[in-house]
């Protein structure tokens, strides 16, 4: 059986270095170029697009990193509770049901299209989830009766809370991002 093979293996550079310049990038509000400047400073003579490429390549292995370290935290955690909930949105001209788990902290835990919103929908998207991440101590949804449905098939859920506050991070997940610089603009508001 042959070893896996490091994503860093034709770069030559330190995976120690890539990571940073790609935190650098994502953890502060810095453009490509002030990332450049800042590891000059340091003493590396990288270019602008390095950055945008190691930016692409490994931040997406970054930050599932990231999610999946906080998520094993996050189950021995005594209270780790679950908000789903789902909503209609267009997806290439064609309406489709989008479930979505949040934890606690408001944090995505995983996201499922389906064109219907039923009880196999909501076994399937509970599967998956519950694969991925493990068994929460509770879990809080809104009045969607095909969620009671896929738990009791599931049979090793306990606790349903439903209620019509209960369900306000996953509500608030759903809600577009606005960022920095639309409200400095004024088109935020």
């Amino acid at each position: 059986m042959s070893k896996p093979q490091s994503p860093f293996r034709y770069f030559h550079s330190s995976p120690e270095l890539i990571r940073e310049v790609v935190m650098l990038y994502v953890r502060f509000p810095l453009s490509l170029r002030n990332v450049e400047d800042l590891l000059l400073e340091r003493g590396y003579d990288l270019c602008h697009e390095t950055v945008r490429l190691w930016w692409n390549r490994f931040g997406p292995l970054f930050a599932a990193e990231i999610r999946r370290r906080r998520v094993n935290r996050m189950r021995g955690f005594r209270h780790w509770r679950w908000h789903l909930d789902e909503m209609y949105v267009k997806l290439n001209g064609e309406t489709v049901c989008l479930s979505r788990a949040v934890d606690h902290d408001g944090e995505i835990l995983e996201n499922y299209v389906t064109r219907k919103r039923d009880k196999p929908a909501a076994l399937a998207f509970m599967k998956k989830a519950l694969k991925r991440h493990g068994k929460p101590e509770s879990i809080a949804t809104d009045g969607l009766r095909s969620y009671p449905a896929a738990m009791r098939d599931l049979g090793n859920l306990e606790r349903r809370e439903m209620g019509r506050w209960l369900n306000n991070r996953a509500e608030n997940s759903h809600l577009p991002f606005r960022d920095e610089n639309a409200r400095c603009s004024g088109s935020g508001r």
